[in-house]
């Protein structure tokens, strides 16, 4: 079941000028590792919410929530492409 790691403050806006929401959220495995992906939440829009494909695998929770904390604005742009694109 996938859970929520971290929220961020930035926002992320696409070529229209909506504003989404970024988040970090993880599941684990069938092998018990943890995969990590990021979730972008249209704000105020009807648009569907994007995900990227797995961006990290970590060897448990806790590491997939130092990986969350250690992401810059800059990556979140880069992952926005890639979901919108996988879309």
């Amino acid at each position: 079941m996938a859970e929520k790691i971290e929220q961020y403050s930035s926002l992320i806006k696409d070529e229209s000028g909506v504003s989404y929401i970024v988040e970090a959220c993880g599941a684990t495995t069938q092998s018990g590792l943890w995969e990590g992906w990021l979730e972008f939440y249209p704000l105020g829009s009807e648009k569907p919410v994007l995900r990227t494909e797995r961006e990290t695998t970590q060897p448990n929770r806790k590491a997939l929530e130092y990986w969350a904390t250690g992401l810059e604005p800059i990556y979140f742009e880069g992952a926005f492409e890639r979901a919108y694109v996988k879309q």
